[in-house]
């Protein structure tokens, strides 16, 4: 049996510790993406112009060779930082539901940032909703939060406020609300799925 030389299948090895950063990065984006279409885009901007003036700087005072290489790795940086901001607000979201317990409202990310984001969304939807119940609640581990575990069992206890027709007509009006991308409309956490409200009939 002839012995491989040492380091003869180092080509095909690969590191698993760079293919989770890889694919974090890949949801990362996909997730900053969906949110604002225009943060890639302009994450691949700020690279590009950093870049653009330390080559110009250099070329004028021919320092190029010098300021170039550091044009790169600044403007490298001011696109992470750029894109770091981006996916940091895309994970703070604010899931919106309506049932017959009127509107519920379940705040997903930071804690700190969290309660002044459900605060907007519920001033917005009660501009439409007028008399309807709001409930809103933080999904997490932290003290003042309900565990994802949790949460349907908190939203099964909630009472049954609006019949089929007002349920309907609530999202009727919700749906004229101009788009709002921190609060997404459809289902909440999939372990903490709100029960669907009967269709309504109308005779």
């Amino acid at each position: 049996m002839v012995n491989k030389p040492a380091g003869a299948n180092r080509q095909d090895e690969v590191d698993p510790a760079s293919l989770g950063r890889i694919k974090q990065l890949r949801m990362a984006a996909g997730l900053v993406n969906r949110t604002n279409r225009w943060a890639l885009p302009l994450c691949g901007l700020a690279v590009v112009g950093v870049i653009a003036v330390f080559v110009v700087v250099g070329l004028i005072t021919g320092l190029v060779a010098f300021l170039t290489p550091l044009g790169v790795l600044l403007g490298l940086t001011a696109g992470m930082i750029l894109f770091g901001r981006y996916a940091q607000s895309a994970q703070d979201v604010v899931h919106r539901a309506v049932g017959k317990p009127g509107v519920v409202l379940v705040g997903e990310g930071s804690p700190s940032r969290l309660p002044s984001l459900l605060a907007a969304e519920k001033k917005r939807v009660s501009r439409v909703a007028h008399d309807v119940p709001i409930y809103d609640f933080q999904v997490g581990d932290e003290e003042g939060q309900v565990p994802i575990r949790r949460l349907q069992r908190k939203l099964m206890r909630l009472p049954r406020n609006l019949k089929g027709p007002a349920v309907a007509e609530l999202n009727y009006r919700l749906r004229a609300l101009p788009a709002n991308l921190q609060a997404p409309k459809g289902p909440m956490p999939k372990t903490g799925r709100m029960p669907k409200p009967p269709r309504p009939r109308f005779r």
